[in-house]
């Protein structure tokens, strides 16, 4: 369980006692590690470190060593953290000693919520993304993307173009790309974009006739298909689970080896931005087949830890699943996620109250709806909390959070509470009544806190100002002593934890409105969230997460102190350098050089 902050005086740096207790406490996690597939080559008569830093800007995260100099790691652990003179007895003629001058050393960033396998398809997608991401402004400028994609890639009839990332509340028609627009790049080929939220798709003429979905079609259950003024016929968008009609096969992949292949390298690319623990959120059976293959076959340089979706998700497979959750080659399932309703930045969030400004066409008492029925999820919550499974729900609509946390309740009551974590994903509508519940019941939330800045501005016109203000309330929850993460939800965002760290900590709109000052978080706050916290939300505080001797070598040098830095510089501070276990598995190209 994380520890509160001490409030005793700080134990006395290591000792040499301590030194050797933690040589011992490094001998025995090697030995437990070794039980779940994890190789350490520490050696027991090993006296010099591999790599020591040394430096005052070195941030544990651990109340404990609130003031060090010096760190040592022996193979895949940190062996000692003390002055600079009880680590500097460590360096031996092969040791790689690093002075940090004005540079950081903070823990390995924890993804607590992402979608490691549907980023690494996006890699040879159509990127559609405004800026500061990509450069869509227009519903031209998709247009010229798409026909720009399909002159290069020249696509037979059955090959569909896929693009992603394209955001109504961002270009300058305020709306989605229909089927006529797309038509315009071609009415030949089937072309499927997926909004930057993942809950939504636009569709030419093509791509419905391949499904074959018409003006006969019914809306699936939690999903609607979006028809022309005056008729039945589909304009070409599709929200919530009418999207799944479109996004499964086309995102299948026939060669077995580029899926594994494309993981590895978007596993690289996230350790750019310092992530040492990646996530699947939302994996499919097929998924979870390809990670546990590809790690078997060469371990992952990361851990990467995936949630099936258990919405449509048989027992019986689902129980095949989740039977081995150890890391095996750097893999494991954590547990299992369900999707209880959409984005606010789509507007089909599940409110308890309308929206202030829906979408096209809506009444004005338009709340969305769920994707999931409450009562299946009752019954599927209460049998995973009885097993001991973690559980993970998106929930985004304080409507769809009343009945995530209801559900809970139910399985719960008149029961001793257990240590089960189960996590809010997003939790971004959260009312002050529901943190209560929330503490009450041991849930985790997990906030999609860098939406202040991506759709700030559109989330005032949705939802009013008083509900904008208290969207993603670390604050609060931090004030109320409730655990808590925040994440990207990359690729939804790009997965940069500085810029989440900036907007957790600043709370600043694209126009320069703080949104809900109130409800900003302290730059240490922020940085426990991404750290030491999701570790907590996934039941490996006693391994990751902090700078702590016994715990794996997953650290990031960063180009200057988070803690300390103007809050307003945070997203500016570069990652430099990431280890993994020990390993160094990303160094920025430029003048960054340390020996």
């Amino acid at each position: 369980m994380t520890r509160p902050p001490q409030t005793a005086a700080p134990k006395p740096l290591l000792s040499v006692r301590l030194l050797l207790a933690g040589v011992l406490l490094n001998l025995m996690l090697g030995s437990a590690s070794a039980a779940t597939d994890r190789t350490d080559t520490q050696s027991a008569n090993q006296r010099f470190a591999d790599i020591v830093f040394f430096g005052s800007n070195i941030v544990t995260v651990d109340p404990e060593f609130p003031d060090v100099q010096g760190v040592a790691v022996i193979g895949t652990q940190i062996s000692t953290v003390g002055t600079r003179d009880q680590v500097a007895g460590l360096v031996g003629e092969t040791t790689r000693v690093i002075e940090l001058g004005n540079r950081s050393l903070v823990p390995g960033f924890i993804d607590a919520h992402g979608h490691l396998s549907f980023a690494s398809k996006l890699i040879d997608m159509v990127d559609l993304s405004s800026p500061p991401v990509g450069q869509v402004n227009t519903i031209d400028d998709i247009v010229m993307l798409l026909q720009s994609h399909i002159a290069r890639k020249k696509p037979s009839a059955s090959q569909w173009i896929i693009g992603y990332g394209y955001d109504d509340s961002l270009i300058k028609e305020g709306r989605h790309p229909t089927r006529d627009d797309l038509d315009r790049a071609s009415d030949q080929i089937p072309i499927m974009l997926m909004h930057v939220s993942g809950h939504l798709a636009a569709v030419n003429s093509a791509a419905l006739t391949a499904r074959n979905v018409t003006s006969e079609t019914q809306d699936p259950t939690g999903g609607v298909i979006r028809r022309k003024a005056g008729s039945q016929e589909p304009n070409g968008v599709m929200e919530e689970t009418a999207a799944f009609i479109f996004n499964g096969a086309q995102l299948s992949e026939s060669d077995p080896e580029k899926p594994a292949d494309s993981i590895r390298r978007a596993a690289r690319h996230q350790a750019s931005y310092g992530l040492t623990t990646l996530q699947d959120g939302g994996s499919t059976p097929a998924s979870v087949a390809m990670f546990r293959a590809a790690a078997e076959n060469q371990p992952f340089l990361q851990d990467i830890v995936a949630f099936p979706v258990a919405n449509r998700l048989e027992e019986e497979t689902l129980n095949e699943i989740i039977a081995d959750k150890n890391y095996r080659g750097g893999f494991r399932v954590g547990g299992v996620k369900f999707i209880l309703d959409g984005s606010p930045q789509g507007r089909t969030a599940y409110l308890s109250e309308p929206y202030t400004a829906g979408p096209p066409g809506a009444d004005k008492g338009y709340r969305a709806y769920l994707s999931y029925p409450a009562a299946d999820y009752d019954v599927r919550i209460a049998q995973l909390l009885q097993r001991g499974v973690p559980v993970l729900a998106h929930a985004n609509g304080d409507g769809a959070i009343d009945v995530m946390i209801d559900g809970v309740a139910k399985a719960l009551e008149g029961k001793p509470l257990p240590d089960h974590r189960t996590v809010i994903i997003h939790a971004q509508l959260t009312r002050e009544d529901q943190l209560h519940r929330i503490k009450a019941l041991g849930l985790v939330p997990s906030y999609f806190s860098a939406h202040t800045f991506f759709w700030g501005d559109w989330h005032r016109q949705s939802f009013g100002e008083d509900r904008a203000g208290f969207i993603s309330p670390v604050g609060r929850t931090a004030e109320l002593g409730i655990p808590f993460t925040i994440h990207n939800d990359a690729p939804v965002v790009p997965p940069d934890v500085m810029r989440l760290l900036w907007a957790t900590v600043n709370r600043e709109t694209r126009s320069g409105f703080i949104l809900g000052p109130d409800q900003r978080a302290t730059p240490m706050q922020a940085l426990h969230a991404v750290t030491l916290g999701a570790a907590y939300q996934y039941f490996e505080e006693d391994q990751k997460g902090s700078i702590t001797p016994g715990k794996q070598a997953d650290l990031v040098i960063l180009g200057a102190n988070p803690i300390t830095s103007d809050p307003s510089t945070i997203k500016d501070i570069p990652i430099l350098e990431t280890f993994s276990r020990g390993h160094s598995i990303y160094q920025a190209d430029g003048p960054y050089r340390v020996n």
